[in-house]
């Protein structure tokens, strides 16, 4: 059987939880396959919003098989605060929830080493979550990370003590202020090692593999963005990890020849969080009414996103760099009531015009040029059906499918599971 895979195609924040829960009663098995507790990935229904950071957005789900990949680096703690808001549903979390013995763990002088090396940028910081996620897979490509299997192991903590040892001389090193109680930490961090180790831990690429031999259906659900991958991104301000389709391969021990379907998941426009380039960030009333009426605060910081314009070729870069071959557009309710809507359809780099993502899109080398359409009044939150959908948008929608040559399949008018038009 083949393995379809999910992911976001702008700066993360695209609505991948939603879509993953619409999805899941098609799949056998949610295989999370990259990112950290940074992620916040929003499920919406029955009149609850439940928020996941780690767990796999299928998890409410009684006929799906959740999997925490080797490729996610785990928070013990931030996990353990999730398991607890659960309990209240009544899930069958051993039975429904396995983690990657090859997974890395985040240890609480990551956090640290994280908030000294972001104190110690100054003006030139890149806006981390400070949830110590780079320090983590910095620690994995340097050969020295604690994996989740090292905890079965009898001299797991002497392995923890040398490493913590070692972080508290690098934050020493940076020589910034920062104010902890690395012992109050490492209660908190032991106690949640402890919660964990009740939870079924396996050796993940040979699950999948016996699973794809039995005929099991797998989503492979993607956190963060494709502008947000460590290769493929706006370098330096990205996250840690390969989020674009090719991470899915590497973060679950998957063939890319196993790869079906993949869904690129994008919103009406466009939203940033935290530093780094942003073509067509607005700064005028608009940008403001996209943020107040879309809700556009972070899931997991809080933080206001910045929020603009759809820019093309910037989402014609992630499906081409992802091979993605069904479209998903989100929040397409946010944008009724704009009289014009504004697409950047190619940028003016350098004295020319180009429609590719070059090098480098700063502000002093990028100026978006934008193709004006009509937008719509109608309310689309109680639409249930493509026919209900208003012209204007319908219009909308088959620009972005003739320009991106990928079918638009799904679109969200508001952030409940029932408000999902399939087309």
């Amino acid at each position: 059987m083949a393995v379809d895979l999910l992911l976001g195609l702008q700066w993360g924040d695209e609505g991948k939880g939603k879509i993953v829960d619409v999805l899941t009663k098609n799949y056998d098995i949610i295989a999370r396959f990259q990112g950290g507790p940074n992620a916040g990935h929003t499920l919406e229904f029955d009149g609850i919003k439940h928020v996941l950071h780690t767990i796999p957005s299928g998890i409410f789900h009684e006929n799906a098989i959740n999997l925490v990949g080797n490729g996610v680096v785990i928070d013990p703690v931030i996990f353990k605060k999730e398991l607890d808001n659960l309990e209240k549903f009544n899930i069958d979390i051993p039975k429904k929830l396995f983690i990657s013995r090859k997974a890395h763990l985040i240890l609480p002088t990551h956090r640290l080493l994280d908030a000294a090396s972001e104190a110690s940028k100054g003006k030139a910081k890149i806006g981390s979550t400070l949830k110590g996620i780079g320090p983590t897979y910095m620690d994995k490509t340097g050969r020295n990370g604690i994996r989740v299997g090292d905890t079965e192991m009898p001299n797991w903590k002497e392995k923890y003590r040398n490493l913590a040892d070692k972080h508290e001389a690098m934050i020493a090193f940076y020589n910034v202020d920062i104010q902890y109680n690395l012992k109050e930490l490492e209660n908190e961090f032991f106690k949640a090692i402890d919660v964990l180790k009740k939870l079924t831990f396996i050796d993940s690429e040979e699950f999948l593999e016996q699973a794809q031999r039995n005929g099991k259906t797998i989503l492979a659900e993607g956190a963060q963005g494709s502008l947000l991958d460590i290769d493929f991104g706006t370098y330096p301000y990205v996250t840690s990890s390969n989020t674009t389709a090719a991470g899915a391969c590497t973060g679950l021990g998957i063939a890319p020849n196993k790869i079906k379907e993949v869904y690129g998941i994008f919103k009406a426009y466009t939203t940033r969080v935290g530093s780094g380039p942003f073509p067509t960030e607005l700064f005028d009333e608009d940008g403001a009414t996209m943020g107040r009426v879309g809700n556009e605060f972070g899931a997991t910081t809080g933080r206001p996103r910045r929020c603009g314009w759809l820019d093309l070729v910037a989402l014609k870069y992630a499906v081409q760099v992802n091979g993605v071959t069904q479209l998903m557009m989100m929040k397409g309710d946010v944008l009724s009531g704009f009289k014009t809507l504004k697409v950047c359809t190619a940028y003016k780099y350098k004295g020319e015009t180009i429609t590719h993502l070059p090098y480098n899109i700063e502000e002093q080398n990028v100026t978006p040029i934008y193709t004006d359409m009509a937008g719509w009044k109608e309310d689309l939150t109680k639409m249930t059906s493509d026919s209900e959908l208003p012209k204007a948008l319908n219009d909308y929608i088959a620009f972005l499918e003739k320009e991106l040559e990928v079918p638009i399949k799904i679109v969200s008018v508001g952030p409940d599971r029932k408000q999902t038009i399939h087309r």
